[in-house]
Order: C-alpha cells, then structure tokens, then sequence
C-alpha cells in the first residue's frame, strides 16, 4: 500500500494508490488462508475443558456468582467511607416515606413497604454488580403488584351487610391478610423467573425491549400510579376495576364523585403537593452549594405526623391515618403456591419490566463511571432479591430513578450505601415505627371498616409523596418532539406503547407494545427501500438515481439494491420491484420467445416434409425407363414441385429472417438492459426462499438475454450456498463468451467494464470482457464506496466471480495496479491501517 499526500484542496484530502495481484476466489481464499474447522478442538476436548474442576476455576466461579467477595476486600476507606455514608443514609431517609408510599400502591399495609426496602437491598448487596443503583420499592412495580393484588382480592370478597344499620363492612384484617399473600406470591414467584434467565444466561432478553419502549411504558405506569392516587387526593372512594379500560372507567367514576370530595383532604393533599413541588425545586437549584439534596418528604412526614396527632385531624375531620406500626421482623413464611397458576403472566411481567428499568439505569452509571455490569448477574441478584424477598412478605422491587440520583449525587461509590440505607430501615421497624403511626393515610385502625358510599378518605402526604415523585417520568412527553424529529418509527412505538398500556392495563399493554415494537421491524425489513443505483458525474461513486440528479445509470446494466436482508417475508417483493425498476417484461417476452419457438417449430416439420418429397423424387428417378407419357408427367411433376419447393424456401427465409429480426429487436433500444447486478452487501443472512427467488430471478433473466450477476454477498450464506442449498448459484455456468455475447452491439467494449456496480469485483468481471478493454476505466471506488466499511475489497470481486462468471482470460492480461484513485473514498485512518499492512 502506498500513500501519496498531495496538494490538499477543500474536497480533497489525500490520494491512495495500491498495487495486488488479480485475485478470484480461489485465490484469495489461500491468500488470506480461510480458517476451517480442522484446528478446533473436538466437541468432546470442549466438553472436558468446560467441565473440568480446579481451584483457579472454582474461585472465579465463586467470585462470578458472589460478587460481593471480589469487591469488598478491595474496598477502600479512605476514598469510599464517607461518600457512601451520607449517601445511605440520605437513601435510608427516602426509603421511608417512599416505602409506606409505594406500600399503599401495591394495595398492602405501609409497614410492608418497610420491609420491602430492607431484605431485597442485602440480598442486592451481596450479588449485584451495579455499583450506584438504588433498588427497593418503585412506582411502575408497585402499580403492577397492586392490579393484581385487587383483581385477586378484591373488597367484595370480604364485604359484608350490617342487617342493623344497613351499612356494607369489610373485614380489613382478613383483607389485608389475603392481599399479603397474593403479593407475596406473585414477588417470589417473578423472582423465580428472573433466576432462570440469569442461570441460562438469557439477560439479552431486554433487548427486544427497545428505549422508546420502556419510556413509553414507564410513563404510561405514571398515569395509572397518578390515577390510582385520585381517590385518595380527593377522599372519595370509587368502585375498584381491572383488566382492559380500567383506567377509563376510573377516571370517568372520580369525575362523577367529585361533588363528594372530603375538604380535609383535599387540603392537606395540595399543601403536601405544593410543598414538597416548591422544595424540590429549591434542592434543585441549590445541589451545587448542599452536600445532600434536602430531605423534603421525610420532612413533611414529619411535620404531617405531629400535626396530625396534635390536632385531632383522624378525629375532627376524617382524615384516616397509617394506625399502629408493629415492631420487629416477619417471620419467614413460603408463599401459597396455590396462586402461582393465577398469577404466572403477571409475575413475567413483572419480571421483564423489573429487570429493564434496573438494568438500564445501571448500565447509564456504569458507562459514566468506567465499569461493567454483567447482565446476567444482575437478573440472578433482582431474581434472589425478589424471591427472599417474598418469603419475607415482600412485594417486588426494582430500581428507583429518584433514589438512584441521590444515591450517585450524594457521594455513594458502592454499594455499602445500599447497605446503610437498609440499616436506617432496621432501625425504623425495630425502633421509630410508632412515631408515624399518626401520618395522614387511607384506611382507618378498627378490624372491621365502614363504606358509607365515600369511605377512604384520602392518604394526603403520601398520595402526594407518590406524584411528585413521579415528575420525573411525566416529563418523559417530551420524548415525542425529540423522536419526532430523529426516527419517527420509534415515535410511534412510544406513543403506541402509551396507548396500549393506558387502554389495556399493564400486563396486556406490554405484550401488546412488544408486539406492535417487532412489527415495526419486520415491515421495515418487509418494505425496504429499493433502488437502482448510476454513477455521479465527474466522479466515481455510485448514488441512487433517484435521490441524486447527477447519478447517471450505465447504458446498458441496472444496478439494483435493496437496503434490507432478504428473506422470505420480502422474497416476492424484492423480485416484482426488480422487474418495475429494470423496466422488462419477462412474461411479455417469454410469451414472445414461445412464438418464436413455435415458428421454428413449424419450419422443422417443413424442412422435414421437403426432404420426404426429395427423397421421394429420388427414389423414381433411380427406378427402370418409362414411357414418354410418363416422362413428360414426370418432368411436369417435377417442375411444380422445384416451384413448390422455391416458394417454401422462400417462405423458410422469410421466417429465419423474421426470428432473427425479432430476436434482435430487443437491443433496437440502446436504454434496454443486457446486464443486471444485485448488490447483496446490505444482505446478512439468506434462507431457503430467498435462495430459490434468486435462482428464478437468474434463470427467467437468462431465458430472455439478460446476464444477473450476484454482487457483495456475504461469505456466511456464500459458503451455504455453495455447500448446501444452490451450488448451481456459485458454479462457473456461464459459456466463456458469455459476457460478450450479451452486449450489444453499440455498446463499446469499455463500456462493459464502466457499467460495473460498486460491489462489483474487479477480478472477476474484467477478465470475462474483452482484452482491449483497459482496467483504468472501472470505476476506481467501485468495490469501496458502496458497500460497508467492513467488506474486504477483495471479496467483493470474488464472490461475484464465484456466482457464476468463469475467468475467460488469464489474470496477466490486465494490468498489474489499479489507479491511485482507487481508494479515494476511504476514511483517512483505512489508509493508516492500510499502509501499516
């Protein structure tokens, strides 16, 4: 490789030049010495190698599966210690009004909450591998808990007519007991899953859940967390729905029950709201000067809690507070596996949704901060927290954004944060739960409630806790401007993904947004873009002639590309928008050729008749004398029949002139194809279907004069068909004169080389044209500026060579080096690397 730097100019940076022997496919396979499958070990050698035990691998392995074993030693005091110190217990702080808050949307007691940001983030601590993620009670998952902790145990189950009073009661104690365990269930049962895609290394299942996706579903979540919170801002009590239009039906009901709001909520709902709105703002704007961002909503729990307690707000003006708090642990209890089968689609939900909001935000800080997170790890870590966590009665966790970005900005290195922050929850069970036995809540203390048309009045602090809180995915709407203008499939996957989720629940809505998501990509995959391609005057690159007005197309070729792999979903597409570009009738001209056929057909049986008479003629000149009678018939028989036989050959003429005449009249038209090439180089896979259309595509081609050359194909599907599925597509089938032949007349021999598409090789096309053809006039970017950087020059050629077009002249023939052109549209670093080779 030789680089020339020249004169620089405003387009022009440097010129290449490169020099190589004339490779076809063979060649450049020994050249480049193809790996094959002889120097890997045999299946049983890998076997032992993976199975074989040693200290070396079992300690990796123990490290693998425990992170904690690695990192902790390594811990660092004097860098660590006190970031994570101010940052557990500013998280520990927030874990305690969240909790209770989050606790009321999976529809359990506060106190469970509690205990669902205790266990789960131990078990997170020992076997995550995000150093900075905050995981405990979320919004999005406690709204998913709680649709099915309602639709299982629903009050009407536990209801009961007062024949006294003639008032409905519900028993809550048993209630609350029914809906500990649906949750419990449903958590373990979720944990288990994620457990099994962790040890089966299926962690790349959040894929198929794409960013606008997970965004358009995390906000809907808000709506319905926000509209399950009405109720309770309001303090009315509307009927509970589940299933599709749920939402709906609920908004509709809070509208028509508005005239029955209690004003003692109401009002310590919009002062929390405002409060806790103007603070965070405040803490916002300050963060740069304040070492913690300002604990607002363990404030307010406060303050609410002595200010409840002080005035009497339960007593005077029906605002229900959070009751009595019990100290201590739950004791172990396995969940009841009698509702597993009710619960299995919920607990995947659960499952997926869970481990995607986790895994993306600790992929965010792992990047900022220079780490890795093993995603596979991290199901196993979520899976063993869920799973303990529900034999605790915990309901499930994921990773709280809010939480997540104090715990960074605070100063957290490790997750010896998320420990402190548990131990401040310990303490609050074993210790402080009482003091907040008086916060503003939904349900009253007694065993046995009272709904009197509008019960529950609502949770005040911690309904407002909960929205404000959700700020933060609400201004997620601003994603439809930025999809908008960057990719707007992905904008209607966001707002698709909304709709669904909002009209169908969580559950259906994100099946169904999976759903619509991978439809996007099979229409796209379905209806690519095709185009032919031309070379742009005064230079040698190849553009669509369609987007491009100085793209001009080669008299005499069609280049055609599709920009998506071919498979069988847009097999037939690809062959009907072929035909519409090249502009030929196959079937108008098979049609023609059959005539054509048919006339030669009838002049064979003619040619036949005519030497029957002949042979005929000749049997009675060869027989014994006759009379002068007879020789006079004879003579005059003969006479009409050399007549007869004139005009027939006149009439044969007339018809060979005619198919000749027809035969060519196709190439009348200089714009008429003689070559078509395929540029395969944005295809990456090929199955049986395609396969087969591109032999119908090169035979029906064929049969109407009109070489199909296959182009930029990849050595993947190249090696298949050559082995397996087409041999017929890689063999040398075409006669040596082959290329020639189909030229037209009019055309001049260079142009067969000019008429070349960038994917097309220069060492297999050029020796099958004519030796006065000069190698400077292929287009020196030809096999560069089309196709992906990461194609070989060289294999571009080959694999065309290798579908069908024999080497017809020796490579010596055509000189030895290309034009220093050649490598104009190359980055600089390609020339770099190139002249290091």
């Amino acid at each position: 490789m030789v680089m020339e730097e020249r004169t620089p100019a405003r387009q022009r940076g440097l010129d290449y030049s490169v020099e190589r022997a004339v490779l076809d496919e063979e060649s450049l396979e020994e050249v480049a010495q193809r790996r094959t499958c002889e120097g890997k070990p045999a299946l049983a050698q890998r076997l032992r190698g993976k199975l074989s035990c040693s200290a070396a691998k079992l300690k990796h392995c123990l490290f693998t599966c425990i992170p904690v074993l690695s990192w902790l030693p390594r811990y660092s005091f004097r860098e660590c210690a006190l970031g994570d110190f101010f940052s557990g217990i500013s998280v520990g702080i927030m874990h305690l009004p969240q909790g209770m808050a989050y606790a009321l949307l999976a529809s359990v007691p506060p106190v469970f909450g509690l205990y669902s940001s205790f266990y789960p983030i131990l078990v997170y601590f020992i076997f995550g591998t995000s150093r900075h993620i905050s995981v405990g009670t979320f919004a999005v998952m406690s709204v998913m808990i709680g649709s099915v902790v309602e639709r299982l145990a629903p009050d009407s189950d536990f209801s009961s007519l007062d024949n006294v009073t003639n008032e409905t009661l519900i028993d809550v104690l048993q209630r609350d007991a029914a809906r500990i365990k649906v949750a419990a269930a449903v958590t373990f049962l979720s944990g288990l899953f994620q457990v099994a895609l962790g040890l089966v290394q299926f962690g790349f299942v959040v894929t198929y859940l794409s960013e606008p996706l997970v965004r358009g579903y995390t906000t809907a979540a808000a709506i319905h967390v926000i509209v399950s919170q009405l109720k309770y801002v309001f303090g009315i009590n509307p009927n509970r729905y589940s299933g599709p239009l749920s939402m709906v039906y609920t908004v509709i009901e809070v509208c028509a029950l508005l005239p029955e709001t209690n004003v003692g909520t109401l009002v310590v709902s919009i002062v929390s709201l405002v409060v806790l709105l103007v603070v965070k703002k405040i803490s916002t704007a300050l963060s740069h000067k304040l070492p913690i961002p300002i604990p607002i909503e363990l404030i307010l729990v406060i303050v609410s809690t002595v200010i409840t307690a002080q005035v009497q707000l339960d007593n005077k003006y029906g605002v229900q507070v959070v009751g009595e708090i019990p100290q201590g642990l739950q004791a172990p209890v396995f969940p009841d596996s009698s509702l597993f089968v009710s619960v299995v689609g919920d607990a995947f939900a659960i499952a997926v949704v869970g481990y995607a909001i986790a895994i993306s935000l600790g992929k965010i800080f792992a990047l900022k901060y220079g780490y890795q997170v093993d995603s596979n790890q991290e199901l196993v870590a979520l899976g063993l927290s869920n799973s303990v966590g529900g034999v605790f009665q915990c309901f499930a966790i994921s990773c709280s954004m809010s939480r997540t970005l104090v715990q960074e900005s605070s100063g957290g290195h490790t997750q010896v944060a998320g420990a402190l922050s548990a131990l401040v929850i310990l303490v609050i069970i074993l210790q402080l739960g009482k003091l907040f036995q008086q916060l503003p809540k939904v349900r009253g203390e007694g065993e046995v409630e009272r709904e009197r048309g509008r019960e529950g009045e609502g949770e005040a602090v911690l309904s407002a806790i909960v929205i404000i809180n959700l700020q933060g995915m609400m201004r997620q709407f601003t994603d439809i401007r930025t999809l908008w203008r960057s990719n707007k499939v992905d904008m209607l996957v966001w707002v698709v993904t909304l709709v669904f989720t909002l009209l169908l629940n969580l559950d259906l809505g994100l099946a169904a947004s999976i759903a619509f998501a991978m439809l996007t990509v099979i229409f796209r995959t379905q209806l690519p873009q095709y185009s032919l391609l031309g070379r742009i005057a005064g230079t040698e690159l190849y553009r669509s002639v369609e987007e491009f007005a100085q793209a001009q197309e080669i008299p005499g070729v069609k280049i055609f590309r599709s920009s998506a792999t071919l498979y069988f979903a847009n097999a037939e597409m690809y062959e009907e928008t072929l035909k519409k570009k090249v502009g030929i009738n196959i079937a108008q001209l098979l049609r023609h050729k059959k005539k054509l056929a048919a006339k030669e057909k009838r002049r064979e049986k003619q040619e036949e008749r005519r030497a029957k008479k002949e042979a005929k003629k000749n049997e009675k000149k060869g027989g014994g004398a006759t009379d002068c009678v007879e020789s006079e018939e004879t003579g005059q028989e003969e006479t009409g029949q050399e007549e007869t036989g004139r005009e027939e050959t006149g009439r044969e003429e007339t018809v060979q002139e005619e198919t000749r005449r027809e035969g060519t009249q196709r190439w009348s038209n200089p714009l008429n194809p003689h070559s078509i090439i395929l540029d395969l180089s944005p295809v990456n896979f090929l199955d049986t279907v395609s396969v087969k259309k591109l032999k119908n595509i090169v035979s029906d081609y064929r049969e109407v004069g009109v070489e199909v050359y296959l182009a930029g194909c990849q050595s993947e599907y190249k090696l298949s068909m050559k082995q397996n599925l087409c041999p017929q597509l890689w063999t040398h089938s075409l006669p040596p004169s082959a290329a020639v032949d189909t030229l037209p007349s009019s055309l001049p021999p260079s142009a067969a080389v000019d008429s070349l598409p960038p994917s097309t090789a220069v060492d297999s096309l050029t020796p099958s044209l004519h030796p006065s053809t000069a190698m400077n006039s292929l287009p020196p970017s030809a096999a560069v500026d089309s196709l992906p950087p990461s194609t070989a020059m060289d294999s571009l050629p080959t694999s065309l060579h290798s579908y069908g077009l024999p080497p017809f002249l020796p490579p010596q023939l055509w000189t030895p080096s290309l034009p220093p052109q050649l490598w104009d549209s190359l980055p600089p670093s390609t020339a770099v690397n190139s002249r290091c080779s």
